[in-house]
Formats: C-alpha cells, structure tokens, sequence
C-alpha cells in the first residue's frame, strides 16, 4: 500500500451524502468484482462512530500500477459530476496501520423468521409471533445502503474500523475490505 486516490463527493442539493458515497462504493464493488483486482483496498477517511458517519471521501489504496489501470478505465462513469478525484499521491510514511472490516448485525427479525419457518416448519405468521422485531440486533456503525446485484434485495453494509495495529498483508475482495490486511490510516 504505497500509494492511494482521494475521490470526494462534492454536495449536491439533489442527493443526499450517503447516497451518493453508496452510488459510488457500488460502481467500485462491480468494477474490483469484474476485473477480479486483489490488491486495492479502501478506506474512509471521515470515519466517525459518533455522529456515525464515513465521510464525503472515498480512498483507494495499492501499488500505483494498479490504482492507474483503475482509473484508466471509466468506472467512474454518471459520478464524474458528483465527485472530484484528487491525483495519485504517496502514502505518508507516519500513517497508522488499521483494519476496515464489514460486519453483519448477528441476525435480522426477518432472516431469524425465514430460519424458524425452516427449522420448525412454521408458517409466516406463526414465526411473526414467534420472533417479533424487537429481536434484531442493531450496530451502531457507519453503513452504505446497497443493493444485491442478484437480488436487488437492499442491505445496510456496516463497516467496523480496528484500532491502530501492527502492519498485516493480505488479499482485498471486490468490496477493497480484507479479513487479514491493514490498510494505512491517515
């Protein structure tokens, strides 16, 4: 992680900040997933728990070579308008090691429910009455809105920042998260 691109989501009275940011994550997401690309990673740089927040910027890091075969291609394509891409710069060499983890709430009412009806053959209404609302777990964590691809289902993806910690490597998925990487912190 040598190097990395700023993309800032400019205010736009039209959209929302979280939308747009959940806009630009998802053509990202379908870009590293289309090209396979291991060694981008992201970060958010507005990250705050309190207010929960991820910022207006999107930081892409990894070795230069692949942070400028991304940008060569025009995945950024309807969020030109919505955002400004500041040029490719050198990691600081004081920034912090840190991990980005996407977590899952331990179960939604809804996905407790469809397992009730599974495991107990119930119908909907009698899961209904078996597992109200009040059983879902909430995280109090920053989160992108996104859609399944597959699906088209909508889903809060949280993201969880670790505490400074010792440099870790590893592969990236197509979200630029990593089980096992840290990414530099700045």
């Amino acid at each position: 992680m040598h190097h990395y691109i700023d993309i800032h989501l400019r205010p736009d009275p039209e959209f929302a900040e979280h939308q747009l940011m959940a806009a630009l994550f998802t053509k990202l997401h379908r870009w590293l997933a289309l090209v396979q690309s291991r060694q981008i990673a992201v970060s958010f740089p507005g990250y705050s728990e309190s207010p929960v927040t991820l910022g207006p910027t999107l930081r892409l890091l990894g070795p230069a070579v692949e942070l400028t075969r991304l940008m060569e291609h025009d995945w950024l394509k309807g969020m030109r308008d919505h955002a400004d891409v500041r040029g490719m710069a050198p990691v600081p060499a004081e920034a912090v090691q840190r991990t980005l983890r996407r977590v899952q709430a331990k179960s939604s009412a809804e996905r407790l429910r469809r397992r009730q009806m599974r495991r107990h053959n119930l119908s909907h209404e009698e899961a209904l009455q078996r597992v109200p609302d009040s059983c879902a777990e909430t995280l109090k964590l920053p989160y992108l809105r996104l859609s399944s691809a597959s699906t088209g289902q909508r889903f809060k993806f949280f993201l969880r920042l670790g505490a400074p910690c010792p440099q870790a490597s590893g592969e990236f998925n197509a979200y630029g998260l990593s089980t096992t990487a840290t990414v530099p912190w700045f």
